[in-house]
């Protein structure tokens, strides 16, 4: 299956200095993905330049004038950059030029252009952000990760579908289990939401675990964890500050004076293993599920290894169908979206 990919090449911290090399990596990686490089021309090809490589059948640069800024506001992008490098890249996936968007961008602006030009899936009434996190048992999936603060039981159902379908491609389980993230795991507990939430998750079609605590995240004991984007955010958020300052306080120990020195050096093979099972480059590329297109966000300080990582997860997604596989289970559920006002300006 050829699967052509359309990339911001200016999007994120760095821009082409990130984007273009993941994207002739993932060129050399997987002989049935094909590029086009959205952005500045000249930057583009500058880059290219740098690294021996130039336009081919596999590769091609599409020209964008204008670039979002990562503190751009979203109204902003999206009404008056028409020609960025983000509108652009996701103007391919609407017209059929490209099957995915891969993009480090502004994560509002994203968001809200992929929302307007692309719409949603018939029974969907919200996009929603998903991500694999590593867990005891390999990886979990969770959403949304921040993309709706507040969410409805049915909102939280079309999560689960959308997340359900995506572990199921990707990972390749026929009935991945779902958990709803709660303060306990008794049924009992929890908001009005997230009761009537798992109601609806017990009447489904869907492997329903029951609810889960935030524990069971990294425990591994589901496959999604699905919760509004206010929780889900937050929990991403301490999770990564927590590994941050886990990773801070072990180089400062073994840093203490020369036998903890010798004693890095003795455990130098084990640090390292651990450091490459939870590196978060190898996780990097989070889904916008829900829409009627493949859009995959990369960190916005991703370097070249973590965006190579966005671009592979974006293949994988149209490799496995998993719009078409969404689309089967909303069909499954008789979902009927909720009568939403959505003003595009």
């Amino acid at each position: 299956m050829d699967i052509t990919i359309a990339i911001d090449a200016m999007g994120g911290d760095h821009g082409p200095s990130v984007t273009v090399p993941a994207a002739l990596e993932a060129l050399a990686q997987d002989n049935q993905i094909s590029i086009i490089l959205v952005g500045l021309r000249d930057a583009i090809e500058a880059e290219l330049r740098a690294h021996g490589a130039r336009v081919g059948s596999r590769l091609r640069i599409h020209h964008a004038s204008e670039v979002v800024e990562m503190a751009e506001p979203p109204q902003n992008a999206l009404k008056n950059k028409k020609d960025s490098s983000m509108r652009v890249a996701i103007n391919l996936v609407k017209n059929g030029e490209a099957h995915a968007c891969v993009s480090a961008g502004n994560t509002g602006a994203l968001m809200a252009i992929a929302r307007f030009v692309l719409k949603t899936l018939p029974g969907i009434d919200r996009p929603a952000i998903a991500t694999a996190l590593p867990s005891q048992t390999g990886q979990t999936y969770m959403l949304d990760l921040g993309a709706n603060a507040d969410c409805t039981p049915a909102h939280l159902l079309q999560f689960a579908i959308m997340g359900a379908m995506l572990v199921s491609c990707i990972e390749h389980k026929e009935r991945p289990s779902v958990g709803l993230l709660n303060i306990g795991s008794e049924d009992i507990k929890g908001n009005e939401v997230v009761k009537q939430a798992a109601e609806l998750l017990r009447a489904s079609h869907l492997n329903f675990h029951g609810n889960v605590e935030g524990d069971d995240i990294y425990k591994g004991t589901v496959d999604l964890v699905v919760c509004d984007g206010f929780v889900g955010n937050v929990a991403l958020k301490t999770s990564e500050g927590l590994a941050h300052m886990m990773s801070a306080f072990l180089l400062r120990e073994f840093r203490r004076n020369l036998f903890t020195k010798l004693a890095a050096l003795v455990a130098m093979p084990v640090l390292k293993a651990f450091k490459r099972r939870l590196d978060p480059r190898r996780y990097n590329g989070a889904s916008f599920l829900g829409l009627r297109g493949i859009v995959v966000k990369s960190h916005g300080g991703a370097d070249s290894y973590a965006f190579l990582h966005a671009i592979l997860t974006a293949a994988e997604e149209v490799r496995s169908g998993v719009l078409r596989r969404i689309s089967e289970q909303i069909e499954i559920e008789h979902l009927q979206p909720q009568a939403e006002a959505y003003a595009h300006q």
